[in-house]
């Protein structure tokens, strides 16, 4: 692993060295890595590569570069340079679709981890109640599938989608379960109800199953000083945006 964390980190450094046209293919092919695993950055890349295997990160050489940096838990100075860069061809510093979602995702992982499925487990033993519990899985499907289709409709990020505030007053949307929250000092009250409009190449049940898999994100989470610093940039972008 180490040897083949050493090539690839040279590899990089020799084609971005210079502003040329061996550096804005390598920025292309990153930025095209960063839509299918939608993240915003590299950074963020090398986080969510926590949640894949080494056979899910083949298909590309960013994927290969950020999962033996996770796995070698390597820091790399000039990963924030690169996403400076980036910035001229990426969305960046907004709420990303994985950052948004990575604590219902990971609440499915260590599920999958110890042996547990979609079938074969009882949603109960982990807290979650049946609804919630298909959501994780079919949910995130429609997610993937359909994300595409919201980027060509203008929703880069999770940030730019419409969406109603409840004030504090009123019944809370939903309350996340303990086991999707991202932190134990999360309430998990949900009061942002994300709205994915019709016309957007989503059949009726693919826009109820994402409105719904979207109300799990915790947001009280990402608010917390606990939370990466990059977690609360995007989460303070997402409240400045115009709301409905």
């Amino acid at each position: 692993m180490a040897v083949l964390t050493q090539e690839l980190l040279l590899h990089a450094e020799r084609r971005m060295r210079h502003e040329d046209v061996s550096t804005k293919i390598m920025l292309a092919g990153l930025n095209r890595t960063l839509d299918e695993w939608l993240c915003n950055s590299f950074v963020e890349q090398i986080e969510e590569m926590e949640m894949w295997k080494w056979d899910d990160a083949t298909g590309d050489f960013w994927s290969r570069l950020a999962k033996v940096l996770q796995q070698s838990n390597i820091s790399v100075t000039w990963a924030e340079q690169l996403d400076s860069r980036l910035s001229s061809v990426h969305t960046t510093g907004k709420l990303s679709w994985a950052t948004a979602t990575r604590s219902i995702r990971e609440c499915k992982m260590r599920i999958q981890r110890i042996g547990g499925s979609r079938l074969d487990t009882d949603s109960e033993v982990w807290g979650l109640d049946q609804t919630t519990w298909e959501l994780m899985w079919a949910g995130e499907a429609a997610m993937r599938k359909k994300i595409p289709a919201l980027r060509q409709a203008g929703y880069e990020s999770i940030s730019d989608l419409p969406r109603i505030q409840k004030s504090y007053r009123e019944k809370v949307l939903v309350v996340i379960p303990p086991a999707m929250r991202m932190s134990a000092t999360s309430n998990g009250e949900q009061r942002v109800q994300v709205l994915i409009l019709v016309g957007q190449g989503l059949s009726q049940k693919e826009r109820q199953l994402m409105q719904q898999y979207f109300e799990l994100v915790d947001r009280q989470g990402l608010k917390l000083p606990s939370a990466e610093r990059r977690q609360r940039d995007s989460l303070k972008s997402f409240e400045r945006s115009v709301e409905v």
